[in-house]
């Protein structure tokens, strides 16, 4: 038991010098004036990319109406800057052809989101060099409306977005980008069926160049 005791004690240096090597560091850069800012926001402040988009329309029920949502596929582009390395604002280009059924209507969407990334990185050296970048953020835009073989009331409606996704960083200047959104559009006034405010789950993939 003694002997136990021996060995466990001289375990002690042993592990406190292995928490050291795991300690969580501050990494904040600083300019010659002293002045600490954030690392890779201030390395590549703008961000340029695109997206293809897997939208699942929702369906639409009143009464003894059912309209079936369909998949449709479409595209974003999106020009961004980082006002941190935590905090970045884009703005988002979006068209689609939302379809139900036998009739659908073409949207092209502009957005102004604003996006969190889980950048740790560049405050602690806890995961350095972090390669995957979890992110969250909201939209909000105009939606410009055409319909397909069918009339709509207004060409022109507000809309909503919230997305989350993933960042994969392969070197500082290129980004992957696998992500989710949900899109909601109020209601153009679809003919027959003027109470529909088109809505979609997307899934998203892209990438993203740093400049």
């Amino acid at each position: 038991m003694k002997k136990l005791f021996v060995c466990l004690f001289c375990l002690v240096p042993m592990m406190a010098n292995a928490a050291v090597t795991y300690r969580v560091q501050k990494t904040w850069s600083t300019d010659e004036d002293g002045v600490k800012h954030d690392g890779f926001a201030s390395k590549h402040r703008f961000y340029a990319g695109g997206m293809y988009d897997f939208s699942m329309w929702q369906n639409y029920t009143a009464g003894d109406m059912t309209a079936d949502g369909q998949n449709t596929s479409g595209f974003d582009v999106m020009l961004g800057v980082r006002l941190f390395d935590t905090f970045r604002i884009e703005a988002d280009y979006f068209n689609a052809r939302a379809k139900w059924n036998d009739f659908a209507i073409n949207t092209n969407t502009a957005f102004l989101n604003a996006i969190v990334d889980a950048r740790i990185d560049g405050l602690y050296r806890m995961f350095y060099p972090q390669k995957l970048i979890p992110y969250i953020g909201a939209g909000v835009g105009a939606t410009w409306v055409s319909g397909d073989n069918i009339n709509v009331a207004s060409d022109t409606v507000a809309s909503f977005a919230v997305l989350a996704g993933l960042g994969v960083e392969l070197g500082e200047r290129f980004t992957l980008d696998i992500g989710y959104r949900y899109v909601y559009m109020l209601k153009p006034g679809i003919e027959g069926i003027a109470d529909l405010a088109p809505n979609a789950n997307q899934l998203r993939i892209g990438a993203r160049v740093n400049f």
